[in-house]
């Protein structure tokens, strides 16, 4: 039985009277890994940014333990180092603090006069920590107490770094593709390497050699000999690779931000899943006319293996394959061969799968979510911050069609071209005439997707963990499905942080719905990483 974590277990799998149900991938045991190091246990230790917790890895088995809980006091774990006592530091990016987490497991704030940790390290009681952003500084952190001390600023986007073997920090720019290096008692930086594409970690291997990480879709890996300068580069395959980490015996284990997993790299590009890779999410979700299934994943657009349909039984579940990166990607629907989607970045976008092309059809949207195409081809779109809902025509002009709502998460037209907005914070599917929104269905558990199949609405209530059928003529509805794995798993609450302009969020939580050609009804489930399929009598 594969392991979920949204429970814990893969036991936990969503149940129907009417349908039948199976996933399309598998589940994804880790929620995202960023910053990954050895503690002192053996085991590899992974910050997961997108779930607010940090895991430990056993390399040989692949078994994941949470050991730092998404809803304790670290909020967005970037990156993670050990003290020579065994103490774990962590840098928690978006609420801009540095936490030691002592061998007994009780926290203590080092710093919060960081903007936007991330890379972080140890030299033996020693720590320092730099800013991932533009201007940004490096400097050194006094876990005892006392402001911190800059080595130096101007940094282009800092990251993962490690003391190299001739005693210096190195760095890595990543908006100048470049490695720089600096003694820890400061002095003045020195350029390294120049010219690295899109530099996003640099670690050394136990013989010395400096290897340097790119976040890019080759998963490209640069090993430079510091003595001669002479350099290898080969590609992994692993899209958004993000740290790495060297085991006693030179072995490479690597992170993904993309997709999450740990592998187990070699020199040559080859790898080996430890802990397999999966959807982070997935949130909106879309299919198009050829059965195509397309999910917004936050840092990319994706798809499910072709592999079949699915399979009831774990091993045999298909994984994602990744078709761009794409930051912040919250919802998607298809239409004519084109696929529109919308972002956290405030904006709506047209994406062409063929040429991979992109157009911006709006931006300074206030978190648009929800994405449809109205029947005079017009794009619609839940801007769900102000409360409106808002219409996008050919030329990209921008429109109103209603406001005054509570919280509208996506949006859904009927054949005859009626459209239907979810709202969870009212707990309704609404209608709109003539720009009121009218109630169709109320006292939902947190309605969040939303799609028309035939004369029947479908939405996820995703504080009952349900899909539910209603009728727009009547609002009679009845519960198709429970126990789907959306949401945040049983028990657990969390406070967002704030998104900084700039500097990469958490996705907002969004269990999008969609309806494939055939009539079978697809689900992401976001809580534990899979794709739903429910099939049924209905279709």
């Amino acid at each position: 039985m594969y392991p979920s974590r949204f429970d814990g277990t893969g036991r936990g799998r969503a149940t129907s009277d009417r349908m039948e149900v199976r996933r399309l991938t598998r589940a994804n045991r880790l929620w995202g890994s960023n910053g990954v190091t050895f503690g002192p246990d053996g085991r590899l230790y992974v910050a997961q940014f997108l779930a607010g917790q940090i895991s430990a890895v056993d390399p040989a088995s692949g078994d994941v333990e949470v050991v730092v809980p998404l809803d304790g006091p670290v909020e967005a774990p970037d990156d993670l180092a050990f003290g020579a006592d065994g103490s774990m530091y962590i840098a928690d990016l978006t609420p801009g603090r540095v936490w030691r987490r002592g061998p007994e497991g009780a926290y203590t704030l080092v710093s919060d006069q960081v903007s936007v940790p991330n890379g972080i390290t140890c030299v033996g009681d020693r720590l320092f920590v730099n800013e991932m952003k533009m201007n940004g500084r490096l400097m050194e952190l006094f876990p005892g107490g006392g402001d911190p001390a800059v080595l130096t600023d101007g940094l282009a986007l800092g990251n993962a770094m490690q003391l190299g073997p001739d005693g210096c920090l190195y760095y890595p720019q990543m908006m100048r593709n470049e490695v720089w290096r600096i003694p820890p008692d400061g002095g003045v930086p020195e350029l390294v390497a120049e010219e690295v594409d899109d530099p996003v970690a640099v670690r050394f291997d136990r013989g010395g050699v400096l290897v340097v990480l790119s976040r890019g879709m080759a998963g490209l890996v640069t090993r430079i000999d510091l003595n001669t300068g002479a350099r290898a580069v080969v590609a992994s395959g692993i899209v958004g690779l993000d740290n790495a980490a060297f085991d006693h015996e030179n072995r490479m284990f690597v992170s993904s931000f993309a997709s999450g997993g740990i592998a187990e790299m070699h020199t040559d590009g080859r790898t080996r899943m430890v802990v397999p890779q999966g959807f982070d999410g997935p949130f909106g979700i879309t299919v198009d006319l050829g059965g195509t299934v397309y999910a917004a994943d936050h840092f990319r657009l994706a798809s499910p293996e072709v592999s079949g349909s699915g399979s009831r039984e774990d091993e045999g579940e298909p994984g994602v394959v990744t078709h761009e990166l794409m930051y912040a990607v919250h919802n998607v629907t298809a239409d004519d061969g084109l696929l529109h989607l919308t972002s956290q970045l405030g904006d709506a976008r047209t994406h062409d799968p063929v040429d991979g092309s992109t157009r911006v059809r709006a931006t300074g949207l206030d978190q648009p979510t929800g994405i449809a195409v109205a029947p005079d081809g017009s794009l619609v779109v839940a801007e769900t911050g102000a409360g409106r809902i808002l219409r996008i025509d050919d030329t990209d002009t921008v429109s109103l069609l209603a406001e005054g709502l509570d919280h509208p998460l996506d949006v859904a037209f009927d054949r005859e071209g009626r459209c239907y907005v979810s709202d969870d914070r009212r707990g309704a599917v609404l209608r709109l005439e003539d720009g009121v929104a009218v109630v169709v269905a109320d006292g939902l558990g947190a309605p969040q997707g939303l799609v028309v199949r035939g004369d029947e609405l479908f939405t996820v209530e995703v504080a009952h963990r349900r899909l539910r059928a209603i009728s727009p003529a009547t609002g009679a509805s009845r519960v198709e499905a429970e126990n789907l794995a959306v949401g945040l798993p049983p028990g657990i609450t969390r406070t967002e942080p704030e998104p900084i302009p700039g500097v990469p969020g958490r996705p907002r939580q969004f269990a999008g719905l969609a309806v494939a050609p055939d009539g079978a009804l697809l689900v992401s489930a976001n809580g534990e990483g899979s794709v739903l399929r429910l099939t049924g009598p209905a279709e």
